[in-house]
């Protein structure tokens, strides 16, 4: 039999890191052959382009995934939050999602999220740091049918 041996790699190729993806993918065929995967990119440019915000996420089998939602501080309190969010909710819509999900840490955004209509349902306390705490969130986009 071959051995098998850890590697440490943080900086992996993008090559490797997909070998990873590919590989949990192929077994998660298993179980639902036909996946519905879009990846979800949307930003706020300035006039000279700049990015000034952004929403990065996917939409997986019916699910909004939320990975990060940021807008630069000089910008924040104008809505432009709202309007990422709102925009991928909508964008959501169009791939017959029925649910959206995101986490966020204490110090960051509980309470806008909870604004747009997301509740808490587990929270991990002393997370990133003793005292605080993560909190996973969800919302219904429809009811399913």
């Amino acid at each position: 039999m071959e051995q098998i041996k850890l590697s440490f790699e943080p900086e992996a190729t993008p090559e490797d890191i997909e070998v990873v993806h590919k590989g949990l993918a192929g077994f998660n065929r298993q179980f639902d052959p036909h996946p519905v995967y879009q990846p979800l990119r949307i930003f706020l440019r300035d006039a000279n382009q700049a990015i000034q915000g952004g929403l990065l996420g996917e939409i997986w089998n019916g699910w909004l995934l939320i990975d990060i939602l940021w807008v630069a501080e000089d910008v924040r309190r104008q809505g432009l939050g709202a309007q990422l969010l709102l925009a991928a909710e909508q964008e959501a819509s169009k791939h017959q999602c029925y649910a959206a999900l995101l986490d966020t840490f204490s110090f960051q955004a509980r309470p806008f999220y909870e604004r747009m209509g997301f509740e808490v349902f587990a929270e991990l306390p002393d997370c990133p740091l003793p005292g605080m705490a993560r909190y996973y969130m969800r919302k219904t986009l429809r009811a399913l049918t």
